[in-house]
């Protein structure tokens, strides 16, 4: 199975190939949902060139279009093509005659946002030209396996991991009306992640949001603030079996605006699970890898509709779990055993730190020393700033930098 892995940066494309992913996509700024990702523009297309290689790179054009939005796009044909796109994913077929007509060596990937759910639905997108369908989150397994038993050459994409929604594949309405940012443009606040308590008027039970208060929202009587709208987050790194014999071809993982270090931890994971999966090992020999998945920030998991819709049903009660600080990277080497530092939180000389790698679950330092720009020794570095790090252990460009931290949530 094709390990597809996000990326909303440069940066974060760079992580994505780097810590074992086959293919990556990306958007193109207004034409993408996530559209508070930093996507790509003006020449990043060159320095993408470089970073490609020899994998696969999709281009998300999933929002929604309107007529203006067509014909910006038709606009800007030539400085798409600038981008070495293997396949475009999309959501809206009226960009069909457009693509088919200044594309027609691409392939076409149908969004999740489609709401592909069924076995005659997948047929017609594949009458229609596409090559792969990204199925709605809400199908199921068994769904998946029939419509791969009919269209046994139709790939099938299938999100793994990441957030997810409580509205129907991410149509929703609720961060347009509370915060005017549309989540079918790609501009979703979150909404249903906000706290919202109950409050109790003669004859009226309502919700109301921590921040609007006199904002009221009819409802089952609660009490205290609630996160009834705010889903588990999806991890099937125990089901890849399963996922590859009800004919899944492609695992997707999601977050283009997740860190560096959300990006490469969980790629590396997913990676080492199917190279487990592909050559017969057992989990015994990378459970370790596994456990990494709860390093880095998180809502509470769940397997979605793949199997049923009960625990999915039950929202999460808590924010945000982790157990270590993503404090940077590795940058490139200058000599004498000091690399260049890209400082993302603070790094401290007297607290210690750990290295993590594609292929090095961690190394823990705690007699590194830090410099500034002019190579004098100091005890902080601070985001923002030119840092220099020389470690007491062996390290790599690439290499991340994290923190333990004494407690599980955020």
């Amino acid at each position: 199975m094709e390990l597809l892995a996000p990326a909303g940066n440069l940066e974060k494309l760079y992580y994505a190939y780097a810590y074992g992913a086959d293919a990556a996509y990306i958007g193109i700024k207004n034409f993408s949902l996530r559209a508070r990702a930093d996507n790509f523009h003006e020449d990043e297309w060159k320095k993408i060139l470089d970073i490609k290689g020899s994998k696969k790179l999709y281009g998300a054009l999933n929002i929604f279009f309107n007529n203006a939005d067509l014909k910006n796009l038709e606009a800007q044909i030539d400085y798409l093509s600038k981008y070495p796109f293997d396949a475009f994913i999309i959501s809206d077929l009226g960009l069909l005659p457009l693509l088919k007509k200044h594309f027609p060596d691409r392939e076409l990937h149908l969004s999740t946002q489609a709401n592909c759910t069924n076995i005659e639905s997948a047929g017609i997108y594949q009458d229609l030209g596409f090559s792969r369908i990204i199925p709605a989150r809400e199908t199921s397994l068994s769904e998946i396996a029939e419509i791969k038993n009919r269209y046994p050459d139709l790939e099938i994409e299938a999100f793994v991991h990441g957030a997810m929604c409580m509205a129907y594949s991410g149509r929703c309405f609720l961060s347009s009306f509370l915060s005017d940012r549309s989540a079918n443009k790609g501009d979703c606040a979150h909404t249903c992640r906000w706290k919202y308590k109950v409050t109790q008027n003669p004859g009226e039970i309502a919700l109301e949001e921590e921040e609007r208060p006199g904002e009221l929202f009819p409802l089952i009587e609660g009490d205290n603030f609630t996160t009834i709208l705010s889903s588990k987050d999806l991890c099937m790194i125990d089901y890849l079996k399963e996922l590859r014999d009800a004919g899944v071809d492609v695992l997707k993982i999601e977050g283009r605006m997740k860190s560096i270090y959300y990006t490469a931890v969980i790629t590396r994971t997913y990676r080492k699970a199917l190279e487990a999966l592909e050559t017969g090992e057992s989990a015994q020999s990378w459970k370790e890898y596994k456990n990494e998945l709860f390093s880095v920030s998180h809502r509470d998991f769940s397997t979605g509709f793949f199997f049923d819709n009960k625990n999915i049903q039950i929202p999460t009660d808590k924010s945000y779990l982790r157990t270590h600080l993503f404090l940077g990277s590795i940058g490139e080497h200058v000599g004498n055993g000091v690399y260049k530092l890209i400082v993302k939180n603070q790094i401290k000389s007297d607290s210690p730190v750990e290295y993590i790698g594609p292929d090095i679950l961690y190394k823990f330092d705690a007699d590194f020393t830090l410099f500034d720009e002019k190579m004098q020794p100091v005890t902080t570095a601070n985001h923002g700033k030119d840092f220099f790090l020389k470690p007491s252990t062996s390290v790599q460009e690439g290499y991340i930098l994290r923190r333990k931290i004494p407690h599980t949530s955020a």
